[in-house]
């Protein structure tokens, strides 16, 4: 652990495969305990991150450190006390599940009860069955107890559900959300939304090399100009009065048959009940009334101008 209390500690890190630089002077820390996110499009720069701190490929540039060692000088020191869970794990089709998990415990200078671990991660009915027979969400539960043999004091989950169908990524996104109730700490890439916002506790939102805004999610969608939208749909038309005062500097659009009101705003709470107010003066009955808080995804558009997964 660094001497501020953080697992990860990065300063202006670069990396060029010849002319490209792939990472362009990233900053950022990962604190104790912690799930951090890197959120960002394929190709942004997220896995050349992860495997610099990995110890994997060498930096150009920059400052980095992973639980107080240098990934670039004392790799196998970091390796034997962090877990790793690629994008792709690949075994040999005759392995067992229980002979991966011993292989892999024979790496580390620790271990834990891999009995336990087989229970934890619903693979025991399978820990005689041979890789190839597993399904996509059991392949992936073996990467992850290939990551967690060695109890590690950090974890790297480089996009664990890419490719896997909605209901398994449920399952490893509960999971992850048991290592995180844990406090484990977790460096997590990831290209969807969802994810980010559910898994992580701060996230870093990186694109084409480059980190252009960190926090918690909620601080970083509040930190943008990205406004709430309100929904209002009332069972009489609303009257072609003059506006409350309120409605003046906020964006709002009347349907056609002024049934229903669309209000943008960036303090819906308050919005919200000088709207109610004003609709219950107007002699009006309120049907339903929604609110829609910008995403991630409608941050990552306004920084970039361009969709996530474009």
């Amino acid at each position: 652990m660094t001497g501020d209390g953080s697992v990860i500690s990065v300063r202006g890190l670069r990396k060029s495969y010849g002319t490209f630089e792939a990472v362009r002077g990233i900053s950022f820390e990962v604190h104790a305990g912690e799930v951090f996110g890197l959120l960002g499009p394929n190709g942004a720069g997220k896995t050349t991150t992860v495997e610099i701190l990995e110890g994997l490929r060498p930096r150009s540039a920059g400052e980095t450190l992973v639980l107080g060692y240098d990934p670039g000088l004392e790799t196998r020191r970091i390796k034997d006390r962090i877990g790793v869970c690629l994008q792709a794990t690949n075994l040999p089709d005759k392995i067992k599940v229980h002979e991966a998990i011993a292989l892999f415990a024979a790496f580390y200078s620790r271990n834990i009860d891999t009995n336990k671990l087989l229970e934890r991660l619903q693979l025991a009915e399978k820990r005689d069955e041979y890789y190839s027979k597993l399904s996509g969400g059991q392949k992936q539960r073996v990467a992850l107890a290939l990551a967690l043999v060695n109890d590690p004091q950090l974890l790297f989950l480089d996009e664990p559900t890419t490719g896997l169908d909605p209901q398994v990524r449920l399952e490893i996104h509960g999971l992850i959300q048991e290592l995180r109730g844990a406090k484990r700490s977790i460096l997590l890439t990831t290209h969807y939304i969802e994810e980010a916002e559910r898994l992580c506790d701060r996230v870093a939102i990186i694109d084409e090399g480059v980190i252009i805004e960190i926090g918690t999610p909620r601080e970083i969608q509040q930190r943008s100009m990205g406004q709430s939208r309100i929904e209002i749909q009332c069972e009489q038309p609303l009257p072609a009065v003059e506006l409350p005062a309120f409605l003046g500097p906020e964006k709002h659009i009347f349907s056609d048959d002024r049934k229903s009101l669309t209000v943008y705003s960036t303090h819906p709470a308050r919005a919200i009940v000088d709207l109610v107010k004003w609709i219950d003066q107007q002699g009006i009955e309120l049907a339903d009334i929604h609110l829609k808080r910008p995403t991630l995804e409608d941050v990552f558009i306004e920084l970039t101008g361009k969709r996530l997964r474009d």
